[in-house]
């Protein structure tokens, strides 16, 4: 009887071990095995916990409680609140707008909206709001002082150097040591009238102010009704020069009502009522006939 040998055993893997092996060997499935089933299997359990409307309360009220008392912790809350760099009546105006129910949480407090709140204010150039150790808002303010006197024809305002507004005014006796300007267009050329009130300062026992014509161009204002006739261009040299000419020939201490300088080429000036009867009668006393 012939015997039979036991089947020899195949080293080589089965087709399924074999691609089994080659996935394993992929980096993208090595990842997926590795990160993306503990991942997926995570998020799976966190939907699941949270499908249930009542653990989603419990959850949301455990994190608005913890919030809480994180909020209205000692150190957070605001107590006082200090106006800097402002006069007292913008400060209370300044508390007013803002209206802070205080003591409250610094969480609680939008500085960047009360930050432009303050700004809306007409003298308020720049303000930066902080909360200072000790629970204090400090609210540090960057005032517009005023320059210029502006009549309109509403009134009375306070102009900064750069024609914004600051305030109202009541009485220009108020304001005697601010220049006054005025007419329709003054308030957008105020650096340009603080320029020809500086050239003017040899004038300024004299001067009374300037006033805007056509929104072009600007007359000086003197005392006895006196008005300079400034030039469209270049106002501000026209100016210097007539008052130069005055030092040489004291024009502007005669009976003078207006020096034309519209033309600094061809100055012109017009006599007061006065002068013209005067001269008139020089020049008839000189004719031989009857003075007036």
């Amino acid at each position: 009887m012939q015997s039979v040998s036991p089947p020899q055993h195949d080293p080589a893997p089965s087709r399924w071990s074999y691609r089994i092996h080659r996935w394993w060997l992929t980096p993208f499935y090595r990842r997926l095995l590795r990160v993306g089933v503990p991942a997926l299997t995570m998020v799976g359990a966190v939907v699941w916990y949270v499908s249930d409307e009542a653990r989603v309360t419990q959850i949301t009220d455990a994190v608005s409680e913890a919030r809480e008392a994180i909020e209205e912790r000692p150190e957070f809350m605001v107590r006082v609140m200090s106006v800097e760099g402002a006069s007292n009546e913008l400060a209370e105006a300044v508390r007013n707008e803002l209206a802070l129910r205080l003591p409250m949480s610094s969480f609680e407090m939008d500085l960047d909206a009360m930050r432009q709140t303050v700004k809306k204010f007409n003298a308020v150039a720049d303000a930066n709001l902080r909360v200072r150790p000790g629970g204090v808002l400090a609210v540090e303010i960057t005032e517009r002082q005023p320059a210029v006197l502006w009549r309109h024809a509403d009134g009375l305002s306070l102009l900064d150097a750069e024609g914004n507004m600051v305030a109202g005014a009541s009485l220009r006796a108020d304001w005697p040591d601010l220049p006054l300007v005025a007419g329709e267009g003054a308030e957008r050329e105020i650096p340009e009238a603080l320029a020809l009130i500086a050239a003017a300062a040899p004038l300024k026992d004299r001067f009374r102010g300037l006033v805007r014509m056509g929104e072009r161009r600007w007359d000086a204002v003197l005392d006895r009704g006196q008005r300079l006739l400034l030039p469209e261009k270049q106002p501000v040299a026209a100016l210097e020069r007539l008052i130069a000419l005055d030092k040489g020939r004291d024009m502007l201490q005669r009976d003078i009502t207006i020096v034309d300088f519209r033309n600094p080429r061809r100055p012109t000036v017009r006599l007061n009522t006065n002068a013209v009867h005067e001269l008139r009668n020089i020049r008839d006393t000189e004719s031989g006939g009857q003075p007036e």
